[in-house]
């Protein structure tokens, strides 16, 4: 059992857990992550390592389906059943030159140890943030003391730029200012920020995160189409260069439980309402 040492609410829906996981921070890396399972009769689910402090690790996520509601409802002081980790390729760390890390909605947690491992190896940061209004900000003071530099954006203008990470990065890469992007979050946006560097040769990574069970290749459910070649994201990535990804097939393949997982959140909201009645 891996025991909650702390708990955040950090933004609308979106909380914050340091979980004890000697195993996971001994050798965790940027750009890999854990797969979690709350309970002996719950499902996996992968969640990117967001940080490592002594033995224990965060992370970052947003309840909107059966089991982030449920992880969400634990308090600090309980545990949860599993923690495999860590997992995935770390992000390629070196010394680039002026980098950009960029991310959207949650994706922004999974950019302050990035953006610390690419300091550590002499690159000049950039940190670009950007959410749908104010409220969905993550991390601001962190990333800022992580980069050289944070630009804010927000699509409603609550904050900082009015507009799209995107806007920033295409301004970026017209001053022939950029030696590598990485690019964190929903599919659709990391599709469309990519676009910005499509015809340059900065290298552009992009964190996929399609459906996965266990975690280790055996599965095949998180196979993705990088450069018309199959790759399983679990094993594989989850990075991959962003101007090889097949996006339609990724964000089709994202949609392929979607009616089953309404079902799973409603029994799990009745069973609630139905333990409640009982008390």
């Amino acid at each position: 059992m891996y025991r909650i040492i702390k708990r955040n609410q950090i933004a609308d829906n979106i909380y914050e857990f340091w979980i004890n996981a000697p195993h996971v921070t001994k050798t965790g890396r940027a750009g890999q992550f854990v797969v979690i399972r709350i309970d002996e009769h719950g499902e996996r689910i992968p969640l990117t390592i967001s940080a490592t402090k002594g033995e224990d690790v965060r992370i970052v996520f947003m309840a909107v389906g059966k089991t982030t509601q449920q992880l969400a409802a634990l308090e600090e002081g309980e545990s949860i059943r599993d923690i495999a980790g860590p997992l995935g390729t770390p992000s390629e760390v070196k010394k680039w030159g002026r980098c950009a890390v960029i991310g959207g909605g949650v994706g922004i947690a999974c950019l302050p140890i990035l953006a610390r491992e690419l300091k550590a190896a002499g690159n000049e940061v950039t940190g670009i943030i950007g959410a749908r209004n104010e409220g969905l900000l993550l991390l601001e003071d962190e990333l800022r003391e992580a980069c050289d530099e944070l630009v804010i954006c927000t699509d409603d203008g609550s904050k900082g730029h009015h507009g799209y990470p995107a806007d920033i990065l295409k301004e970026m890469v017209a001053d022939k200012a950029l030696d590598a992007v990485w690019i964190i979050g929903p599919a659709i946006m990391m599709k469309i920020t990519s676009f910005a560097t499509l015809d340059t040769d900065v290298r552009t990574f992009v964190s996929l995160n399609p459906i996965m069970v266990d975690g280790t290749g055996m599965c095949g459910s998180c196979r993705v189409t990088i450069g018309g070649e199959t790759k399983f994201a679990c094993v594989d990535g989850p990075e991959f260069d962003a101007h090889q990804v097949d996006w339609d097939e990724l964000m089709n393949r994202q949609r392929t439980y979607t009616g089953q997982e309404k079902e799973s959140l409603e029994h799990y909201h009745e069973h609630k309402c139905e333990c409640g009645e009982h008390q």
